[in-house]
């Protein structure tokens, strides 16, 4: 009987705007990079094709157009320590960012 491996954690996902910068540095990026300065293990961005935020302005991907700023993804499968520890140093730094979470299990699978 196999040994079950799930940990648990949280699932956390922070929304942005694709040209949003903090610092000068697109905030997506520097998620991803305050992330993997903190040794966790992993985290991805990913770009909506249209969407809205809090001040109701619809962005869409339009064929013709090269680049509109459209909302970003970033996401995290982290324990808690890890989430509330990420979470803090976003906080402190005052990025302009909407995050969510949910209780998550996660594993990995195949070869580590």
């Amino acid at each position: 009987m196999s040994q079950n491996t799930v940990r648990p954690g949280r699932l956390l996902a922070f929304y942005c705007h694709q040209c949003a910068r903090h610092d000068g540095e697109l905030v997506y990026e520097w998620l991803l990079e305050l992330a993997k300065g903190q040794g966790i293990g992993g985290g991805s961005a990913f770009r909506a094709i249209a969407g809205y935020g809090r001040h109701g302005v619809l962005h869409e991907e339009q064929f013709f157009e090269l680049a509109d700023d459209l909302p970003v993804k970033v996401e995290f499968l982290l324990d808690d320590a890890q989430a509330d520890m990420l979470l803090a140093a976003v906080r402190a730094a005052g990025v302009d960012v909407v995050y969510a979470f949910v209780p998550a299990g996660f594993e990995v699978l195949g070869r580590r």
